[in-house]
């Protein structure tokens, strides 16, 4: 989504705006956005604007202002940016929150679900059991599960989850790498069922197998990297 120049009114907080909608896609984590001026000069404000603009996302720990060096994209939101801060002490717990916000999704879903949901869900089922190779397989997961919140249909819950995506993204990973792929079809047969409980069920034990069943590689160093990838270090 290009920038572009904002109204007279609110003008900082349609500059945050403007900046939050480009985080992740057309500026993803580590990417050194660009200088004041320039972003000045697109928006169609005043460099204050967007200094107070990149301070503010700076604080929700959505950006990184590196003095001498530029502003770096830190987290794609503020929950992210959070749990950045909590890399390496506290993904086991992060996961589990994870398992929390799933597992009344999948309930939810069944309750909720309406035919596009459900056809939209038996789309990434069917990319996730033809996927070929880890990377297609994890892409294919993760928008299973997106799917399911999204299915929820509970916008609260949804944006928690989106929260989540890059620690979704890399637990799954760190999972299809050590164990042979495989895809949530008695998740899929429950939401389409309409079983609430069996749909929670179902997203609880997959996630209690990696967090009780003693699989280190799921809480290595190398998957918190993962996670969080790392800020491009400040030039010499």
């Amino acid at each position: 989504m290009p920038l572009a120049t904002t109204r007279r009114t609110g003008l900082v907080d349609q500059a945050i705006a403007q900046l939050r909608a480009v985080v992740g896609t057309d500026w993803p984590v580590g990417t050194r956005i660009p200088p004041e001026p320039e972003l000045a000069a697109t928006l169609g404000v005043g460099r204050n604007t967007v200094r107070e603009a990149v301070r503010a996302l700076a604080h929700a720990g959505i950006l990184e202002v590196r003095q001498g060096d530029g502003t770096y994209v830190r987290a794609t939101s503020e929950i992210s940016g959070a749990l950045r801060r909590l890399a390496g002490t506290e993904l086991r717990e992060v996961l589990e929150v994870r398992r929390m916000i799933e597992s009344e999704g999948a309930r939810l879903a069944a309750r909720h679900r309406t035919a596009a949901d459900l056809a939209a869900l038996e789309a990434a089922m069917a990319e996730c059991v033809q996927a070929e190779g880890q990377v297609a397989f994890v892409d294919a997961d993760l928008r299973f599960h997106q799917l399911v919140l999204t299915a929820a249909h509970n916008a609260v819950l949804a944006e928690l989850y989106r929260g989540l995506t890059e620690v979704v993204h890399a637990s799954v990973a760190a999972v299809a790498a050590a164990h042979p792929f495989t895809c949530h079809t008695g998740l899929l047969a429950a939401i389409r069922a309409g079983d609430g409980e069996a749909a929670a069920a179902e997203a609880r034990d997959f996630l209690d197998a990696a967090l009780d069943g003693g699989d280190d590689q799921a809480f290595s160093p190398q998957t918190v990297r993962t996670i969080f990838p790392v800020v491009p270090p400040a030039s010499p």
